[in-house]
């Protein structure tokens, strides 16, 4: 069985600019591609990317050739399987609960949500990103952790420091002296913060941990939390992003979401899977084995991509466009498996409950003075970074 062809043509600046052309080429012609820039076999179809992911016995997380381990000062639950995982994991799964998100962090949120946006200045334009989807993810996750005090510049710099590291595939220096200014500071953070909980408890992530019966040890502790920081920003500030670019380029679906508010939470899911805020992963080949009629050796890297995959036309029927109207199907924005992202209905009701309908209640005729200066930028983490909204 021969080894799956060989891209040495493309660039991770590319991959990084705008990959979905890419992806459209190999889905059709070579779903399974060795990549030169990335040193990874990169899998583009739905069905391999599900397969890879569902399987963690033949294809581990524990990639050691991902700069995540480098970035984040610390071999992250990202990047362990089984009871391994699972113990690290577990540790912060109190403060994600039904319960919690229901009665205490949906009714927070929504103060939150109210306080930025009522701040916005009517009449305006301003940039979106730093206006309000930045700021507002920063601290609903910040109350989310345990780290409040942590201001919502702190809390962008970091997130934004360890996903440039982690996605620093091209292994330069200048990404990894940011992050490792951003493990000091979030370390000094997470140790104030600790003893603060031991003495006064609450239902965030960093209290339930520090006071479990069996708590996990400090430093596990600590990876938890920047590895929530590190996904936990991004994925609602960037899908917040998205699904507004997505309605007010479709005033159609626009007027239909105003009209029906369940359509905000479809919007929403349609949004992540249009632009998936995580847009790959890797996973470490433990024996010989074949994907799509190439062989994959033991050893071998492959990169599963969730963008890709949720373009694939054997699932979706123009996958390329934002359409709320679509045949309802699931899709891999959240990944699958046992590392399914921990902060799914966290996102979900912050975007799809709180933030859109509260928005567009406020500013019913928010629109996009020049859609052509939106800045999607992104291979690992994906979302706009530039866009001018005007607030009437």
């Amino acid at each position: 069985m021969p080894l799956a062809p060989l891209d040495d043509t493309i660039t991770l600046s590319q991959l990084t600019n705008n990959p979905y052309p890419a992806y459209r080429e190999f889905r059709a012609k070579t779903p399974v591609l060795r990549v030169k820039a990335l040193g990874r076999t990169l899998l583009t179809k739905a069905e391999h990317t599900k397969a890879v992911k569902d399987n963690p016995v033949l294809f581990s997380s524990d990639d050691p050739n991902t700069p995540m381990e480098r970035a984040f000062q610390a071999k992250t639950l990202m990047r362990r399987d089984g009871e391994d995982h699972m113990r690290l994991r577990k540790a912060m799964m109190p403060a994600f609960s039904a319960k919690n998100i229901r009665e205490v962090w949906s009714p927070l949120y929504m103060e939150v949500a109210e306080d930025y946006v009522g701040r916005l200045p009517r009449g305006e334009t301003v940039d979106f990103f730093t206006a309000l989807a930045g700021p507002v993810a920063a601290r609903c996750l910040a109350h989310l952790l345990g780290i409040e005090k942590a201001n919502d510049e702190e809390m962008q710099f970091w997130s934004q420091a360890l996903i440039n590291g982690a996605g620093n595939f091209g292994w330069q220096p200048g990404p990894f002296e940011i992050s490792d200014e951003a493990n000091s500071q979030i370390n000094k953070c997470i140790d104030e913060a600790a003893v603060g909980f031991r003495e006064n408890p609450n239902q965030s992530a960093l209290s339930v941990m520090v006071n479990a019966d069996n708590p996990i040890e400090m430093e596990h502790v600590c990876s938890n939390i920047k590895i929530a920081i590190g996904g936990g920003l991004n994925e609602p500030r960037d899908s917040l992003m998205t699904v507004v670019y997505g309605l007010l380029t479709n005033p159609e679906q626009l007027a239909a979401a105003k009209e029906n508010s369940g359509l905000w939470m479809v919007a929403f899911e349609e949004a992540i899977r249009w632009v998936a805020p995580i847009q790959v992963s890797s996973r470490l080949v433990i024996q010989d084995t074949e994907i799509g009629g190439f062989s994959i050796p033991k050893g071998d890297t492959v990169m599963t991509s969730q963008a890709s995959a949720n373009h694939d036309e054997d699932a979706y029927e123009d996958g390329h466009l934002f359409n709320v109207f679509r045949k309802k199907a699931s899709h891999q924005a959240f990944g699958n498996g046992p590392h399914f992202c921990m902060g799914t209905h966290i996102s979900r009701r912050m975007v799809g409950e709180i933030l859109l309908p509260l928005l567009f209640d406020r500013f019913p005729n928010l629109s996009l003075p020049d859609p052509d200066k939106v800045i999607f930028k992104g291979f690992g983490f994906r979302g706009p970074v530039v866009m001018p909204i005007t607030l009437n």
